[in-house]
């Protein structure tokens, strides 16, 4: 881990298991429910994702508008929070594939603010997803007044948002930009000694097109530089097995409830 860092984020024992967007298999994404479902199967990190809306609320929701989740055909960042707030984020989550069990049940699109003050037990793997100025220094004043800043680690695919972060806030762990994902993979491939890791967590797919990323290897290399491994979004046990066996520090499940079991039955 970088020298500058100050968090409890990493302090839990390995594996981590990460609820992705909550318990998103089984209950209305990036949701209160969501959440609660996932630290109630015993997952202890909650990933999730962030935008910021015209008037300057950050909103958990992945996409940048509501149509997927909430059929209501409006981007966040060009719609007031006032007009998000009333939004169904239940209204197309039907697990099963068989009706909507969640619809009408008053689940909103959480703020930022009421995740963290809700859940201050959790460590949150926040993804600043739009390239938008204004955006990190709004969260993390957010997550400053909720008192969240060890228990979080922050994330983004925009290097310009990562360095702003860093800048900032360098006691916060980040992951990898996707550029920097590409710098470890090609410092492992020519054992270049001299690399520093420039965050603390490589979060990655399996399998990126025909490379296969998450090795034994991979795993081996991030501890060497002082990072960790976390994979995304694994969902089938056969894939949740597989990862656990080569050794990554963090799993990203939909259902986190079975990525608990799996490793439950791995203990045995």
């Amino acid at each position: 881990m970088r020298a500058t860092l100050d968090t409890d984020f990493f302090s839990l024992p390995l594996p981590r298991i990460f609820g992705h967007r909550g318990s998103g298999g089984t209950h209305p994404e990036n949701t209160i429910p969501s959440f609660q479902a996932a630290l109630e199967a015993g997952a202890r990190y909650l990933e999730t994702d962030v935008h910021m809306t015209r008037d300057g609320e950050i909103v958990i929701s992945h996409d940048d508008h509501l149509a997927r989740t909430c059929a209501m055909a409006v981007r966040i960042d060009e719609t007031a929070y006032a007009a998000i707030a009333d939004a169904d984020a239940a209204f197309n989550c039907s697990p099963d594939g068989d009706g909507f069990p969640f619809r009408g049940k008053g689940i909103r699109v959480p703020r930022l603010a009421e995740v963290l003050s809700t859940f201050r037990n959790a460590r949150f793997n926040i993804d600043i997803k739009p390239n938008q100025a204004g955006i990190v220094e709004r969260a993390l004043k957010i997550i400053d007044d909720a008192g969240m800043r060890r228990m979080v680690l922050l994330a983004s695919e925009h290097q310009e948002r990562l360095d702003e972060i860093r800048a900032l806030a360098p006691g916060i762990p980040t992951s990898f930009g996707y550029h920097e994902v590409a710098g470890f993979l090609s410092a492992m491939a020519t054992t270049n000694q001299d690399y520093r890791a420039p965050a603390d967590a490589l979060q990655i797919p399996p399998e990126y097109y025909s490379w296969t990323l998450a090795t034994a290897q991979t795993v081996e290399v991030a501890n060497h530089f002082g990072a960790e491994v976390h994979v995304w979004t694994i969902n089938e046990e056969a894939e949740m097995r597989a990862m656990l066996e080569v050794g990554v520090h963090g799993v990203m499940s939909d259902f986190p409830a079975r990525l608990v079991g799996v490793i439950r039955q791995q203990r045995r």
